[in-house]
C-alpha cells in the first residue's frame, strides 16, 4: 500500500531534492526501512542505534502524532499522508 510522505528540507538532500515520495510500508517501522532502501541514509536520521525514533523528528500520520497512536507500529493505509517533523529544542 502506498503512502505519501511528506519529507522536511533538511532530509530533501537524501531523496533527490524531493519535497514527497510516495512509499509502500503497513506500518511506520516498514516505512523507515523503505524509505531507507529507497533513499540510503534517511533511515540513521530517522532512528537511533537502539532502533526507537530520533527523538528530534517527529511523525504525524493523518495529521496525528504517533506518539499517540501506536509509535513504530501505527498501522498505514493506501493513500495515508505521513508528515515528518524536524522537532525544534533549544531555549
Amino acid at each position: 500500500m502506498a503512502v505519501n510522505v511528506i519529507i522536511p528540507t533538511m532530509l530533501r538532500n537524501l531523496t533527490g531534492g524531493n519535497d514527497t515520495v510516495e512509499i509502500e510500508a503497513d506500518t511506520i517501522r516498514g516505512l523507515v526501512t523503505a524509505l531507507e532502501a529507497s533513499y540510503p541514509g534517511t533511515g540513521a536520521r530517522l532512528i537511533n542505534a537502539s532502533g526507537a525514533l530520533n527523538r528530534f523528528m517527529g511523525f504525524y500520520v493523518n495529521g496525528e502524532d504517533i506518539r499517540f497512536l501506536q509509535d513504530m507500529d501505527t498501522p498505514l493505509k493506501s493513500g495515508d499522508e505521513v508528515s515528518l517533523v524536524a522537532n525544534v529544542a533549544g531555549g
